[in-house]
This record gives structure tokens, sequence and C-alpha cells, in this order.
């Protein structure tokens, strides 16, 4: 048979994408419980960084794999990764994201997924900090703050937290940067443990009463 050549057709045109818009997809998965190895979408989009696996999984090692009866809230939630790693341990959770793309993107995965009636797994659309100030005073076991790196809300949002978490619970922050002790002391927080993964800081914090003497430092290789 006789090739025939044939015109080839011009390059479509390039589409521009919206400023804060998706520019494609991902996935993480949900390390351990009863939602374990269950896919989370992750849009690819400026200022959404997932936890990384290895750093969830330390941290939950660090709190224990049962978290039932916790009360826990993920003030930053994206694609609610540590929310519902909590979750999947037995913890009911709240979980607020300001963005409404990444809202529906949770609201989606929370239809997928069977909650036991025990718990109470919430989606808000709204603003972190000011949703954690009106939780009540002592009454989280489990505070989650994971803001955008270039922002300015660590801050405030570890003041907003030291308000409501319980005096034995734990607050997780994640920062482009180490917070050490003369950083946290002033807003009531020292460090339980801390590890660093590539630009990731992770601390697990506690309430300055009840704060371990030491603090353990894991260097985890990018």
């Amino acid at each position: 048979m006789r090739r025939r050549s044939a015109a080839r057709a011009p390059a479509p045109a390039a589409r521009s994408t919206p400023t804060g818009a998706p520019t494609g997809r991902g996935e993480v998965r949900i390390i351990g419980g009863q939602w374990k190895r269950t896919r989370l979408p992750v849009a690819q989009q400026p200022g959404l960084r997932p936890t990384p696996d290895r750093v969830r999984e330390t941290l939950f090692n660090w709190l224990g794999q049962d978290l039932t009866g916790w009360l826990c809230f993920d003030a930053f939630a994206g694609t609610g990764a540590l929310g519902l790693e909590a979750a999947s341990r037995g913890a009911s959770v709240e979980l607020v994201e300001s963005d409404p793309a990444l809202v529906a993107r949770l609201r989606a995965v929370l239809q997928r997924l069977q909650v036991p009636p025990t718990q109470q797994v919430t989606v808000q659309r709204g603003d972190g900090i000011a949703a954690l100030r009106q939780s009540a005073p002592a009454s989280l076991q489990l505070i989650f703050l994971d803001p955008p790196f270039a922002s300015d809300l660590f801050t405030p949002a570890l003041q907003a937290a030291r308000r409501a978490v319980a005096p034995d619970g734990f607050v997780y922050l994640e920062a482009p940067h180490a917070w050490d002790a003369a950083a946290l002391a002033p807003l009531g927080f020292a460090a339980h443990r801390t590890l660093r993964a590539g630009a990731v800081h992770a601390h697990l914090l506690r309430p300055v009463a009840l704060a371990q003497d030491t603090s353990i430092l894991i260097a985890v290789s990018a």
C-alpha cells in the first residue's frame, strides 16, 4: 500500500490558565487506619503542598495509631492529608479550607468514605484561624497548622491554637524553617518532637506546662 503524504496540522494554541487555578493533578494516599491506601486528589496549584508521606508516617507514629475519641482541627486542610489521616485512625475532625475548589474536592472525598456513626468528620469553607478562635477553649486534643509557607499566618495560627488546645493536647506545626524554644515559649508552646524532611520543618508541640524538657530532632533525607 502506498503511503499518502498529509499536510501537518498546525499546533493548537496554548490555553492560558487563570492565576491560582489548578494546572494538573496528582494524588497522595492515606497511610494507615480504616481508610488505608485511599487516594486523595492533589490539585497542582500555587501554595498547595501535601505533607510528605514520610512526615505523616513519623507524625502518627509519635501520636499513636488509635486516635478514637480525639477531637481534631485542621486549620489549613488543603488536600485533607493530615485531617483525614487522623480521622482514619478514629478521630473526629473538623477540616477548614478557604479555597472553594479544594473544599469541593474534600467533600467529594468524604462522600466516598464510609465514616462510622461514632465519628464526626466535617468540611467547612472559611478562614481556618478565625474558625479555630471560635472553638471552645482547651477543647481540642490535636490541631494541625500547615499554612502557606510564604504567608505571615504562623504566629496568629499558633496564638489561636494555644487557646483551643487541651492541656494534654498536641499542636502540629509545619513550616519552612525551624521554630526554636525562643520563638515558641512566648506563644505558650515547647517542642515535643521535631523533624526535617527537605524544605519541610515539622514540629509536634505541647502547651508549655506539660512539655517535656528534651526535644528530639530527627533528620529525614529529602
